[in-house]
């Protein structure tokens, strides 16, 4: 049977697990209904990949957390397997105390006419010195091993409660971590979800050319740090609405967003040129168009956070150039200060991810 102290600490984990196991689910809904409830709009793009990159933020926070947390659990199990050791060695230390009482009281109970005793009780003289030294020695050290007996034996007590007290901990730590990375994950995965939703039913093709759903999430962008300029592979870039374009995650968000807030002022979608480019592209533009293009491998096209607009933008202060002017910024999309003037290029529009970081 467990003692008191055991039921009531696997009482209190169970409780404490339970309770995480409600609020994480009341987390999870909470996330359902208020950070991806159903949504229309441009604005709304811009809310959901702020609030994946919000919910990316935190997984990775929480995960550094446990990573750091893993470290205290370790310390426990260390002090833990140390408070074991002791015990084990109150163990022999108690039996060593015990045993010379123990054997002198097995042989009184063993030899018949009192063992080695025998010869004090029935006066004769052979042997009595050594009786009447054993009678001392049970007397005069009973009380000494008794004490000794007991005051190892709470420390036993005590070293057994410890270790059981370090083992729930232990547990309790554990669940509590593993709950909240679970709960942060299941909300991050579910608002990308929702995002990727909305996109396909604002006409991208998330899943087209070889790309997987990562390709259009604003948390996976990192991923594009780790490939040269122009050298993107398919699966780190998101197509845009407009055939044949794509951009890196979180600048194809933002231009879609952008495009449905133009569509609903001018009734038709942006008209786009050029995306992203790869290096190969970046070289044919550049021979083709000397001191028009950047030199290949550091065009902000081979990043995938470029576009060349037509329909009007490419026109210098036509309405369409003046209304992405005053609003791009709204989406994290400007018209470069060198595009005014070195080379003039009023059709060049670049995404820039502090200004996203901000919206």
């Amino acid at each position: 049977m467990p003692a008191p102290r055991s039921v009531g600490l696997v009482a209190v984990v169970m409780a404490v697990v339970s309770l995480f196991v409600v609020t994480g689910s009341g987390m999870a809904q909470a996330g359902a209904v208020e950070g991806v409830k159903p949504r229309r709009g441009p604005g709304d793009l811009t809310e959901l990949r702020r609030e994946a990159e919000r919910s990316s933020k935190e997984l990775a926070e929480a995960t550094k957390a446990l990573e750091q947390r893993q470290g205290t659990l370790t310390k426990a199990d260390k002090e833990l397997k140390g408070k074991l050791a002791e015990l084990q060695k109150a163990n022999v230390e108690l039996s060593k105390v015990r045993k010379p009482l123990s054997d002198l009281v097995q042989s009184l109970y063993q030899a018949p006419s009192g063992g080695d005793l025998a010869p004090l009780f029935s006066g004769q003289e052979e042997g009595s010195l050594q009786a009447l030294s054993d009678m001392t020695y049970l007397v005069s050290g009973r009380d000494e091993v008794l004490a000794d007996a007991g005051r190892l034996y709470q420390e036993q007590q005590k070293l057994a409660g410890q270790a059981q007290d370090l083992r729930a901990n232990k547990l309790l730590v554990e669940a509590q971590l593993n709950m909240e990375i679970d709960t942060l994950r299941k909300r991050s995965a579910t608002v990308v979800k929702t995002l990727t939703r909305t996109l396909v039913k604002l006409g991208v093709k998330v899943n087209s050319g070889g790309r997987t759903g990562a390709a259009c999430d604003p948390t996976q962008v990192r991923a594009a740090d780790n490939f040269p300029n122009g050298l993107l592979p398919v699966n780190v870039l998101c197509p845009l609405q407009q055939r044949g374009q794509e951009l890196r995650a979180d600048a194809a968000i933002a231009f879609v967003a952008l495009n449905e807030a133009y569509r609903k002022r001018f009734g038709k979608p942006m008209c786009v040129t050029d995306s992203y480019r790869s290096l190969g592209d970046q070289q044919a533009v550049f021979y083709r168009r000397p001191g028009f293009a950047a030199v290949p491998g550091r065009s902000n096209h081979g990043l995938g956070l470029a576009v060349d607009l037509c329909g009007g933008v490419d026109v210098f202060r036509s309405a369409q150039f003046n209304w992405l002017e005053t609003n791009g910024k709204q989406f994290g999309w400007i018209h470069p200060d060198w595009a005014y003037s070195s080379p003039f290029e009023p059709w060049h529009w670049e995404y820039d991810p502090k200004i996203g970081s901000l919206l």
